[in-house]
């Protein structure tokens, strides 16, 4: 393990906007148990799929659309709040 100085662009949270030493632009920080959530639903979408449940499998991609769009807009907010440009 190595311990570094990050700069924290929001509050801490599940998903902290943060750059790590070296790094032009930050990123964001997803705790462990979000990332395995997310992952999850993702994998749920694959199955809803697969069976053929279109229904399901859009209701299940408009949540982790919202969800990673909340996280997108939390991005780019701070990003904007602190006067860095969009690396997208």
């Amino acid at each position: 393990m190595e311990r570094v100085e990050a700069e924290l662009f929001t509050d801490g949270g599940n998903d902290a906007v943060v750059r790590l030493p070296g790094r032009n632009f930050p990123g964001v920080l997803i705790q462990g148990d979000t990332l395995s959530m997310l992952r999850s639903d993702v994998a749920e979408l694959a199955e809803l799929c697969a069976a053929g449940d279109l229904e399901e499998a859009r209701h299940v991609a408009s949540l982790l659309q919202a969800d990673l769009e909340a996280k997108l807009q939390r991005y780019t907010d701070a990003l904007r709040t602190h006067g860095i440009s969009r690396p997208f």
